[in-house]
């Protein structure tokens, strides 16, 4: 089937899952759990070809770590699906309402958007996740991963399918691969307007730029993670050394780990040398300003570029700053809107900075790490948005719907002026 054809089907689809109630959403939900455990070896073995074809081609290493899928993150791709049959139904619910002076009711409905799609590269958990999230809120899902995880992707989706099989009455379009890993199959569907209400891109500046230049459906930006952790000087040093090390060694290789370390200036002869070399012994290499290079003689020089960075790996870039104000103007300029941190005991300065700084997430003595649609309590994430609108930050189920205004009248008509 052509990318248009699979569009098609799932306008059709829509209309009917729509339809579908909490209780029959959530069985074929647990029948979908159901069926990746009972084909799991199947959907492991696809991905050890696959993962064993990347390392052949050179792939690198962070690349090759989104797409590995072992057993533990197997376990918790349907952990994340039962998290998400147990939140609640969006579909339906009335999100505000109240009465004009004429006596009309106006209520704000929320219902889903329809039919969503999502380009993805290397990360086949988002196949099984995607699906999840957009059947819980009415909506159908047309993937599109990447050549990387095909033998993955395609072994998820046909336990998916089996699953929707034992539904009569749900179409199997109500969740679709497309299996043409070529540019021109993801230009058309970023171009198959009037059929995809959203678009969603995961993946790297390439794939991102494409979209921004080619779509002409409606998209939120899943963008770039060139996250910041300013540590000022009324921080706890145990604390701060603790956030710094978990936001940047936890998971290098994911958007929501930090890439640069902000450290007040009356730091820098007591407690920065201590954490740098925590941070080196679990294997970070240090780029820093001439500051940390004179503490810390290890460092590497920084350029410009490592401020700009994204690098899903265990480098970090390090530059002294004077105060507050100095953290949010580098954030300013250099930020993607992604997650941004804070640790300090002063809670003026905390404020000052949970409030100026223009992203998705902020986190006030806590790592960025946090920045997560499952620890957000939203079971899993669509992607997390980086920009403004119709969603920002992780996109969780209330993120996959819109806003239809219901009135209710007892016979009021409209007079003209």
């Amino acid at each position: 089937m052509t990318v248009l054809e699979l569009c098609q089907d799932a306008v059709a689809a829509s209309a009917v899952i729509k339809q579908l109630t909490t209780e029959k959403k959530n069985e074929l939900l647990r029948d979908m759990v159901e069926a990746i455990e009972t084909r799991l070896d199947a959907i492991l073995e696809a991905n050890a070809e696959d993962v064993a074809a990347a390392r052949a081609a050179g792939t690198s290493a962070t690349l090759v770590d989104r797409l590995t899928l072992t057993e533990r993150r197997a376990a918790g791709l349907t952990a994340a699906i039962r998290t998400i049959i147990d939140l609640p139904d969006p579909s339906g619910r009335v999100v505000e309402g109240w009465t004009r002076p004429n006596g009309l009711r106006i209520e704000r409905v929320l219902e889903p958007l329809g039919v969503i799609a999502v380009i993805y590269e290397a990360r086949p958990n988002v196949t099984a996740e995607v699906a999840a999230l957009c059947l819980k809120s009415g909506n159908c899902a047309v993937l599109r991963g990447s050549s990387t995880a095909m033998r993955t992707n395609r072994a998820i989706m046909a336990a998916l399918h089996a699953a929707i099989a034992a539904h009569p009455g749900v179409p199997a379009a109500v969740v679709q691969l497309v299996e043409d890993p070529s540019r021109e199959a993801a230009l058309e569907l970023m171009r198959a307007k009037g059929h995809i209400d959203l678009l969603v891109p995961r993946g790297g500046p390439d794939l991102i730029a494409s979209v921004e230049r080619n779509a002409t459906v409606p998209t939120v930006i899943d963008g770039a993670g060139n996250c910041h952790l300013y540590v000022d000087g009324t921080a706890r040093r145990e604390m701060a050394t603790e956030v710094v090390v978990n936001a940047k060694t936890s998971r290098p290789s994911v958007c929501n780990a930090i890439e640069t370390l902000l450290v007040h200036k009356d730091l820098v002869s007591g407690w920065l040398p201590q954490a740098l070399d925590e941070l080196a012994g679990a294997g970070v290499e240090v780029r820093g300003c001439a500051e940390v290079c004179e503490a810390w003689p290890k460092a590497v020089a920084a350029t410009a570029e490592d401020w700009a960075t994204e690098y899903l790996d265990l480098v970090l870039a390090v530059r002294v700053v004077s105060d507050v104000d100095e953290a949010i103007a580098h954030i300013r300029q250099w930020g993607t809107g992604n997650a941004e941190g804070i640790v300090a005991q002063d809670i003026d300065v905390a404020n000052r900075f949970a409030r100026e700084v223009d992203s998705g997430s902020v986190f006030v003595n806590a790592s960025p790490r946090y920045s997560d649609g499952g620890e957000f309590g939203y079971g899993v994430e669509i992607g997390v948005s980086t920009q403004k609108l119709h969603a920002r930050g992780p996109m969780g189920l209330t993120s996959l719907m819109t806003a239809k205004n219901v009135v209710w009248g007892t016979g009021q008509t409209r007079k003209v002026a």
